[in-house]
């Protein structure tokens, strides 16, 4: 049987929207392992998606690529009735990695769409993208991680969250910090 994640939050006395922020880029991580990092930015009330792809993606594939995620983006928001505020995509070669960047407001972003991108990023790499190797989540812990998610971007569209959080996956464990305070514990 196979434990959920736990989820470690803000420490007490932290508002509730900062402990929901730090809840969401933990549930992302967890139940996306296709994505590298997540930044949360408060002054844009946006998320930031890392996803790395082992190799160079030369300039055709990556093209094809972003017109298919932006037209189902597109699609997406019209049927959910929601008008993206934000929605860039970038792509840095390093290393011999390509690092592809989403940024997505919060405010017109929801779960069905993190899923939809992590699809798309499936289908158009395959086994290019990098992931950790994590057992994987069973159906009834995906549903719960997705429900933490759904709820949590509701309470931060709503809050007044003003911390400037990064997550990442190391060694098989979810960390967030601030970015802002180079004196902040660490939260997993």
């Amino acid at each position: 049987m196979q434990k959920r994640p736990v989820h470690m939050f803000a420490p007490e006395g932290e508002p509730e929207g900062l402990q929901n922020s730090v809840g969401l880029l933990i549930s992302i991580l967890v139940r996306y392992p296709e994505v590298g990092t997540v930044k949360y930015q408060p002054e844009e009330k946006s998320l930031r998606f890392t996803f790395m792809i082992s190799g160079l993606v030369d300039e055709d594939t990556f093209r094809t690529f972003a017109n298919r995620l932006r037209e189902s983006l597109l699609t997406f928001s019209f049927v959910g009735g929601r008008r993206m505020r934000v929605c860039l995509l970038e792509k840095t070669e390093y290393n011999g990695f390509t690092l592809i960047e989403l940024h997505r407001d919060v405010e017109s972003l929801s779960r069905e769409e993190i899923s939809l991108i992590a699809s798309l990023l499936g289908e158009s790499f395959a086994d290019r993208v990098v992931r950790e190797a994590q057992e994987p989540l069973l159906e009834e812990d995906q549903l719960y991680q997705e429900e933490l998610i759904e709820h949590m971007l509701d309470d931060i569209r709503q809050g007044q969250v003003t911390k400037d959080l990064i997550g990442f996956r190391e060694n098989g464990r979810v960390f967030v910090f601030d970015k802002a305070d180079p004196w902040s514990r660490r939260r997993e």
